[in-house]
């Protein structure tokens, strides 16, 4: 990781315009991309609603919104959250109100008429650079343009998340909130982070350790970030030392960068989210996240297939069978409830093997 080269006697200043010029330049190439010969992309129930709400405060709901591909991997999962988003969302104490799925695919799948979607267009051919999660911002982009949108807070999700339950709104009028992740350290990365915050803005400990999942923040808010967190991206994927030194955190760093250039700070809360297997028991959190294998041949073998396993990336290529083997004794109590809430959802969702 090497950080950027003394700029010499060349005006801060300048740098910055100069920055800001490249921002917004590749933000007004990318809209008018999406816009294209046909027009805005057709919001296919982008609202989400389930019918009325009794027992939350109006004020404090928050739009439940996900991106994600057509690829059948993504498809699965997105059920699968969905699923559990519709078990949740009447329960007391949550507070959340319509779903969105944010496809960036470019064109509608299987999938329409079951969860509530909205097609938007993919970064332009190459763009990505093979980085497919780069599509991530660029989506809440336009989503944040065409949908319209009743609830003034958006909780960002994504497909690998199930709610284990009620989700209330955690964050605090103009003070959002979200999860905290040990990898994401700009301290430690400051010499990086110095080309996209400059020493003008603060210390890079005004960063916070988050990526923008999960999230929830007020509409006004990330209205004004995701263009940043757009351009931040990328930026930082063209940047070959960036690009190298972040990898597949590369996006979540762009957008805990954009939010401290827009002066917002994140209430972190450990009791979001839980990732089995590392995080053993489900008592003090509201979502599951399965981003790692889960792997037990008489102990956790981690990062080794075990005799028994749970991981998604099992099914790249067909969806989990429905009613998958439980864990044997020993495993945490986060992996059982993780295998059961997949079991429960695969057994009640129509069509489940079907191929979309």
């Amino acid at each position: 990781m090497s950080g950027r080269k003394n700029a010499g006697r060349t005006s801060p200043w300048l740098l910055i315009l100069i920055s800001a010029g490249c921002f917004f330049a590749t933000y007004n190439f990318l809209t008018m991309h999406g816009r294209g010969r046909d027009g805005p992309r057709k919001l296919l129930d982008g609202g989400g609603s389930y019918g009325s709400r009794s027992g939350s405060d109006p004020a404090k709901r928050f739009h439940v919104a996900l991106t994600a591909t057509d690829a059948l991997y993504s498809q699965w999962q997105s059920r699968i959250m969905h699923y559990w988003y519709k078990e949740m969302r009447d329960r007391p104490g949550s507070d959340m109100g319509g779903f969105t799925r944010i496809l960036h695919s470019g064109k509608p799948d299987g999938l329409m008429d079951e969860i509530p979607t909205m097609v938007v267009d993919p970064l332009p051919e190459g763009k990505d650079k093979g980085y497919i999660v780069l599509n991530r911002p660029w989506a809440f982009v336009q989503w944040l343009q065409r949908a319209k949108i009743d609830e003034d807070y958006i909780l960002m999700a994504e497909p690998d998340h199930v709610f284990v339950k009620p989700l209330p709104n955690l964050a605090h009028g103009d003070e959002p909130a979200a999860f905290p992740f040990f990898y994401i350290n700009p301290t430690v990365n400051e010499k990086i982070l110095r080309k996209f915050f400059p020493e003008e803005k603060g210390p890079v400990s005004k960063i916070d350790p988050i990526g923008n999942s999960p999230v929830i923040i007020k509409k006004a808010q990330l209205e004004k970030i995701a263009p940043t967190w757009m351009n931040v991206s990328l930026k930082m994927k063209e940047d070959q030392d960036t690009d190298k030194a972040f990898g597949w955190v590369l996006e979540m760093y762009a957008y805990a960068v954009a939010s401290a250039l827009h002066g917002v700070h994140h209430s972190l809360r450990k009791d979001f989210m839980i990732q089995p297997p590392w995080d053993l028991k489900t008592d003090n959190t509201f979502i599951i996240h399965y981003t790692y294998g889960c792997d037990y041949t008489n102990e956790l073998t981690y990062g080794k297939i075990g005799e028994w396993r749970f991981d998604k990336r099992s099914y790249l290529e067909s969806p989990p069978p429905r009613n998958l083997s439980l864990p044997p004794p020993g495993v945490p109590e986060s992996v059982v409830t993780l295998v059961k809430m997949v079991n429960e959802a695969t057994a009640n969702i129509p069509g489940w093997e079907d191929e979309r």
